[in-house]
């Protein structure tokens, strides 16, 4: 069987300056999408390459980007896709995924 997704990174940064280069022509919206969209991209890799753990960055600012990225992460948890999710130990502003058990 032929792998088509690409492998992704052990640790993903959500922070849309990271991986987008025309970052003025979004609204505060479109970014908070544009981190959802690369949170489920790497993810769905991630699971699909039979990782055990990814981490996301989402940083501190306003608490925003985390509030998604914790609301996004409790629908994978509830949907099976992985098995659990918390704050790193070595740094809050990362969250640690399980995948699998």
């Amino acid at each position: 069987m032929s792998r088509t997704l690409p492998r992704p990174p052990k640790t993903v940064d959500l922070h849309t300056d990271s991986f987008i280069d025309d970052i003025e022509e979004y609204d505060a919206e479109g970014l908070v999408a544009a981190s959802l969209d690369k949170l489920r991209e790497s993810l769905d890799a991630a699971i699909y390459w039979e990782y055990t753990q990814i981490e996301f960055i989402h940083g501190k600012g306003k608490g925003v980007l985390r509030e998604v990225v914790y609301e996004e992460l409790a629908y994978y948890k509830r949907s099976g896709s992985i098995a659990s999710y918390h704050p790193s130990y070595r740094n809050p502003d990362i969250v640690v995924v399980h995948i699998g058990v």
